[in-house]
């Protein structure tokens, strides 16, 4: 089994997918689009899993989110400023731009990984 093959936690973090079945989508759209960006399923449309648990159940990817994206700005700063030797407001402009336009993909990665540390896999049809 490959680490990004059907049944492994990457699979279903980076896939976007049902972190029980590994089937159906989280979410509505496309990752990077920006028609309704932040609508999610209820359930799973393939095994039932519910996405929506209890009120405030989201709340812990938000930690994810910000510690995701503060190590990201970090190092992009990092490497493009120090390694790359652009200056300081190119290399912030450019972090801009990339934050803008794969926001939506991290806010959703972050409740893909929210809940695939919630819920474990289970390779056998409900049916």
């Amino acid at each position: 089994m490959g680490i990004f093959n059907k049944g492994s936690k990457l699979y279903s973090i980076f896939g976007l997918k049902c972190p029980t079945c590994h089937e159906g989508d989280l979410f509505e759209t496309g990752s990077f689009s920006f028609r309704k960006p932040f609508e999610m399923h209820q359930k799973c449309t393939h095994c039932g899993q519910n996405y929506w648990p209890e009120p405030g159940f989201y709340y812990g990817s938000m930690f994810i989110s910000y510690i995701f994206t503060a190590w990201f700005c970090l190092f992009f700063i990092m490497f493009f400023h120090w390694v790359l030797d652009w200056s300081l407001m190119t290399s912030f402009g450019l972090l801009l731009a990339v934050c803008a336009l794969f926001f939506v993909y991290f806010f959703r990665l972050a409740r893909s990984i929210w809940l695939n540390i919630n819920f474990k896999y289970n390779a056998h049809d409900p049916e």
